[in-house]
């Protein structure tokens, strides 16, 4: 499976705003700050296709991405980051309202990715989160990022940790670097499985 090509093709602040056509979406998500747009880029092999930022809690818009591969497209959609404390509760209300319309109407997606960084421990939003998408039977995939900033031996029982941590199972777990490229093959494997 090569990447043919990689663009931007909607930017959405509802359900009018969403593309159609059909395509099969993958849905990404996590806590503001865990990685999302460098992992999004690394997947696509593009350096600026989701843009990075400095300031946490940027994205406030969903941002839908068609990716070519040698065997079909799809769609990588970005959703806004959650848990920024210097928003106010106005604000995160108005985007969790965003994110929840999307993953409970949207008929053309597959699975969630939840990015959760490797060095932080999972809150009551991650475990929350992952109950939501199971009683609503939207397949989860756990994706751990920023791997590349563990030494190797505090790896094994880092990951041991997180994967205890969260009602996900073990073959749904992927550990990534956006940095090195550690565990993308894995990752379009799994993203595979459900598309």
């Amino acid at each position: 499976m090569k990447i043919l090509g990689a663009e931007i093709v909607a930017t959405a602040a509802g359900p009018a705003g969403y593309p159609r056509g059909g395509l099969p979406e993958i849905a990404f998500l996590g806590r503001s700050n865990c990685g999302k747009s460098s992992l999004l880029n690394r997947l696509v092999q593009r350096r600026q296709l989701a843009r990075t930022s400095g300031t946490p809690g940027k994205t406030r818009l969903l941002h839908f991405y068609k990716v070519r591969r040698s065997d079909r497209e799809l769609l990588l959609v970005d959703l806004p980051g959650y848990g920024y404390a210097r928003l106010p509760q106005s604000e995160r209300g108005k985007w969790q309202k965003l994110v929840e319309r999307y993953l409970s109407g949207r008929r053309e997606l597959r699975a969630a990715v939840l990015l959760q960084d490797v060095r932080r421990d999972p809150g009551e939003d991650e475990t929350l989160l992952v109950e939501w998408l199971h009683d609503r039977r939207i397949p989860v995939l756990l994706v751990l990022t920023k791997l590349d900033k563990l030494k190797p031996g505090a790896r094994v029982r880092r990951l041991a940790e997180l994967r205890a941590a969260l009602p996900v199972p073990a073959e749904q777990v992927t550990p990534t670097s956006a940095r090195s490229g550690e565990g993308i093959p894995e990752l379009w494997r799994a993203v595979s499985a459900h598309l």
